[in-house]
Order: C-alpha cells, then structure tokens, then sequence
C-alpha cells in the first residue's frame, strides 16, 4: 500500500514494507523499511532541514524521534524537483503506524511544516504454535 499527502506545494509519497529477512518474529524483532518521495509542486524551492516522527507500536510503545534532514541529507527541492529516500525502523510487535512532519524553509527564511501521512506497518502474526504437545515457548507464524 502507498500512502500520500501534499503540504504547501510539497508532496509526500510513502510505500511501507515488513521486511522478513531483517526480522525475527521469535525474538519480538519486527523490522519494516519504508521509501519515501517527495516533490516539490510549488513554485519557489525549498529545503528539507529537520524531521519529526511518532511511531507507534502495538506492544504499548510510542517514540518520538527528531533529526536534522533525513538519512544525513538536507535536499533543496526547486519547483519540479524531487528526492527519494529509503529508512527503517523496528518494533517490538507485527502492528504499528509511523507519522510526523518534514520542516522545510523558503529562499526568503520562510519555515513551514510538510505532513508525512499516517502509514500502517504491518507483518506477520505471532501465535503459540499449536503443532506441539510440548510448550517449547517459541511462537509459531501466521501469514
């Protein structure tokens, strides 16, 4: 699923994924990588100068994380132009949300803030496996 948003002439595209390779659902490891993109529709170019996210994971944890840029880049996006990038993050649970703002600013100093929509991380269900007699404690999967 994709998700999208336009803030001030500024765009917002985010694609999440559940990354199994990088998870282990065992050990309440659940990893998921997101691409981002987002372009400018304006008419007066701007740079992306700090980022702001809430995640929320369904095992009763919400961060906040703040940062200068995104993934160490501070892009200035002129009318037309566009920057992609991809990240990631991991939870402790298969369900979860991440959300936040970009703060961007204007050739005349102008700071305003982009949205970044809500996007839904979700992966796999971890349930006690049923195959057994014995309770080894370790989870089974459901797709």
């Amino acid at each position: 699923m994709r998700y999208e948003q336009s803030t001030d002439g500024i765009r917002v595209r985010v694609q999440p994924r559940f990354s199994l390779a990088d998870s282990d659902p065992g050990e309440g490891k659940f990893v998921f990588s997101y691409d981002i993109m987002m372009c400018n529709e304006g008419e007066t170019s701007a740079q992306l100068l700090f980022r702001h996210w809430h995640i929320h994971d369904a095992a009763g944890e919400d961060t906040e994380v703040d940062g200068d840029g995104v993934v160490g880049e501070q892009p200035t996006l002129g009318p037309g132009d566009s920057h992609e990038y991809k990240s990631y993050c991991v939870l402790r649970s298969p369900v979860g949300y991440m959300e936040g703002y970009y703060t961007f600013v204007r050739p005349d100093g102008e700071l305003f803030r982009v949205a970044v929509p809500r996007f839904e991380l979700s992966g796999p269900f971890v349930l006690p496996s049923p195959m057994s007699d014995v309770d080894d404690g370790e989870p089974g999967l459901m797709n």
